[in-house]
């Protein structure tokens, strides 16, 4: 790990491409993107219309001829050429400007962990597009554990889970390395479609992709558990007639259709704890599980994890920009690595 360390000192900037947001943090000015990973074009010319937050607006709402497209799924970038084109945009003129005058630009980016050869690739193609000559990947585990101030250097077991838009990643981690660590292709996408699915099966119910996310947040901050309001109205599109329609939905069955694919999480946790020694084990039932992910703030999703584990569960301060932060530390240098010199014969 020292020798990444040193590596991601001489960098210049950062990025984490995931399957919702799009970050970038460039060294010594901070976190300047924080958008969508959305871009609207028009398939007659393929001119680039829209990027980011415009275009996210954009999604359901366009004429046949333009496109929402994305261009990372599950935090693997599926189409390079309009990811390097959405980032361009992303970035503005200026920062662009800025960046190039370095002699030999650096960039790091985050990847998921056991990504394959391919998908390492191709975040390096994105980056080098834009002219980074030299490219260092970083597993998305530690640098959000470095982001929101986890102990990761020690010899102590920490856990973390990054709840993303595709996936769920679950590790333990000790002296800046993965014990274990596993990957569910289950995130809040996921949670998103069992809600969209049990409106249009009970209910017949079509949802505008725009209203899932306040239908979350209608489950208030006990969402998962039975705590939450009894019932909430919905607005949407009738399955038969086509015509809009208003509907009040019970929220237990809402909970029960988010809890069917969260199920696979809960086992993976399972997976990595008995991937651990005794004694990591051990220190995790004092320290818990630490949360981070936009999906990471679904309305008591953490409440239900304290209770199916019994180990005390964490929502990092900021969830949803702790893999960049912890880049951006990397960069600044402000993480000290571990001296395990060997010892004298």
């Amino acid at each position: 790990m020292t020798a990444s360390l040193e590596q991601l000192r001489r960098c210049h900037f950062a990025v984490d491409l995931g399957a919702a947001r799009t970050r970038v943090y460039v060294k010594g000015a901070g976190l300047v993107v924080d958008e969508p990973s959305a871009a609207a074009v028009n398939m007659r010319t393929g001119a680039l219309i829209a990027v980011g937050e415009f275009a996210e607006k954009m999604t359901g709402r366009t004429p046949d001829y333009i496109r929402v497209v994305r261009p990372v799924s599950g935090g693997t970038v599926v189409d390079i050429e309009m990811a390097q084109r959405m980032l361009r945009h992303l970035l503005g003129d200026k920062m662009r400007r800025t960046l190039r005058r370095k002699p030999f630009l650096r960039a790091a980016a985050c990847t998921p962990h056991d990504a394959d050869p391919l998908a390492r690739r191709a975040a390096i193609e994105t980056l080098v597009g834009l002219g980074a000559r030299r490219v260092e990947l970083v597993d998305t585990l530690i640098a959000a554990a470095v982001g929101c101030g986890l102990p990761v250097e020690r010899a102590e077991a920490t856990m973390i889970m990054v709840c993303g838009a595709a996936a769920t990643q679950v590790a333990v981690l000790s002296l800046g390395s993965i014990v274990a660590a596993e990957r569910i292709p289950v995130g809040g996408e996921a949670v998103d479609h069992a809600i969209v699915q049990h409106l249009r099966h009970e209910h017949e119910l079509m949802l505008p992709s725009q209203s899932v996310r306040p239908l979350q947040l209608a489950l208030s901050g006990n969402g998962l558990t039975p705590h939450g309001p009894a019932s909430t109205e919905v607005h949407g599109r009738d399955v038969a007639t086509g015509l809009a329609r208003s509907v009040r939905i019970d929220t237990a069955a809402v909970r029960v259709a988010i809890q069917t694919p969260l199920t696979a999480v809960l086992d993976g946790i399972g997976k990595v704890l008995r991937g651990c020694p005794p004694d990591l084990v051990a220190d995790l039932a004092d320290r818990g599980i630490t949360m981070v992910g936009g999906s990471a703030l679904l309305p008591g999703l953490d409440e239900m994890l304290r209770q199916a584990t019994g180990m005390p569960v964490h929502i990092a301060e900021r969830p949803d920009v702790c893999a960049v932060q912890g880049l951006g530390h990397m960069l600044e240098g402000k993480i000290t690595p571990i001296a395990l010199d060997p010892l004298a014969p």
